[in-house]
């Protein structure tokens, strides 16, 4: 698609408006959400550890019931299935709120409500991504999923920011805001009439129900792509390392901590902007591999830096480059994968997500409780650079692949 190009194409359809405004909705009610606990929590307990758990807390579910996951996209209806799940979020939500106007925001409780975060997201993940394929022609697919990662960061930039001003004014209200969001975005999915899905048929056996994990490690320019980004973000993530930098080293509370929360999704968005207007046509591979060497040094930036400004521009970068690998993958597994497994590699690719952020994110949190926050942010980013000088040599075909939308060049290698 050229800059002259229908840059909307994908709201040419009514359905897929809908299901847009349904996830962007969903994300920024996720943000407000994480952010909000993950400062409050540590308010409470000044302790970087329980950030940690935090993150083992949401991942678990994507790992204990990813056969679950994936089964429940392809064989249900995608759009009841987002709706049961974004209605869990809604609960969990409304659960937090309970503990925080009670009195009884005590960290074991909070991580309770946390894996139940965690299992609305396991199961509406698969779905999502799936369903989008479903509304939209294939033809206008790359532009859907332009729009599709612009709603994820804009979300990610508006959540954060108002739930840092939003729990310095209103404390436990926030919670509530939260809940409200995710009850409107699951009625607007179920407004979406019922689209053209097939259905799987085939029996559930055990090898049915591991194809999703069959598909991947078959595809290996789609494999190299999941794995770069799983370890170079579990390295480098640093998401719920935010309240610390916020509150123990720039000293900028809970207002600079949404900010600080907000600046890689402001960094993504203007990127995905970008990539809509000019979509990635050719060496699409090498792009893959050296924005994530960029977000590598734009992480190890962000440890340095003692400037509250410089350290938000530091997180835009990170944001940005982080923006082309998720473009490129998303495009990569969700337009050449058959519809009918579709929701069962979606549901292995939740895990690698799952690993690579709420598992990073762990791993930041216990590194930090041992070593600095400033250590572990500036270590996981050279980490990351290593990362893609290793998937480069392992999967030589990735860097090969050209241009995105030609099948037969995507499976070169394979």
């Amino acid at each position: 698609m050229s800059a002259t190009e229908d840059q909307y194409a994908a709201f040419r359809h009514k359905s897929y408006q809908r299901y847009f405004a349904s996830r962007f909705l969903t994300a920024f009610s996720v943000h407000v959400l994480t952010t909000t606990i993950g400062f409050h929590l540590y308010d409470v307990t000044s302790d970087p550890l329980w950030l940690g758990l935090v993150g083992v807390i949401l991942f678990a579910p994507s790992l204990l019931f990813v056969v679950m996951t994936g089964m429940a996209a392809d064989k249900l209806n995608r759009r009841f299935v987002m709706a049961g799940a974004t209605l869990l979020l809604a609960a969990s939500a409304a659960i937090v709120a309970f503990l925080s106007f009670s009195g009884r925001f005590e960290p074991a409780l909070v991580l309770a409500a946390m894996f139940l975060v965690g299992t609305g997201r396991a199961f509406y993940s698969p779905a999502s991504s799936s369903l989008a394929v479903n509304l939209v022609p294939k033809e206008d697919f790359a532009n859907a999923v332009g729009w599709i990662t612009s709603s994820w960061q804009l979300a990610s930039i508006v959540g954060p920011a108002l739930a840092g001003f939003a729990f310095a004014f209103l404390k436990s209200w926030t919670y509530l805001i939260s809940a409200s969001c995710f009850v409107l975005a699951a009625f607007l999915i179920l407004s979406i009439p019922k689209p053209e899905q097939r259905i799987s048929k085939e029996p559930t056996t055990l090898r049915s129900l591991l194809s999703g994990f069959e598909y991947v490690w078959k595809t290996k320019i789609v494999l190299g792509a999941i794995t770069l980004d799983l370890f170079a973000v579990f390295l480098g993530s640093a998401v719920w390392l935010m309240p610390i930098f916020a509150k123990d080293i720039l000293d900028i509370g809970a207002v600079g901590n949404g900010l600080l929360r907000a600046a890689p999704g402001i960094g993504a968005i203007i990127m995905a902007v970008y990539l809509i207007r000019y979509p990635v046509k050719d060496h699409a591979g090498k792009i893959l591999l050296v924005s994530v060497f960029l977000f590598g040094v734009a992480t190890i930036i962000f440890g340095y830096s003692k400037l509250a400004w410089l350290s938000i521009l530091a997180l835009m970068f990170v944001g940005a480059f982080d923006m082309i690998s998720v473009y490129i993958r998303e495009i990569l597994l969700q337009l050449w994968t058959p519809d009918d497994v579709r929701g069962r590699v979606n549901a292995v690719n939740s895990i690698f997500l799952g690993a690579s952020n709420e598992l990073g994110d762990a791993r930041a949190g216990f590194v930090a409780a041992r070593l600095t926050a400033v250590t572990t942010v500036i270590v996981g980013g050279f980490a990351a650079i290593g990362v893609v000088a290793l998937v480069t040599v392992l999967f030589p075909s990735l860097r090969k692949v050209h241009k995105l939308d030609v099948p037969e060049e995507l499976r070169v290698g394979n």
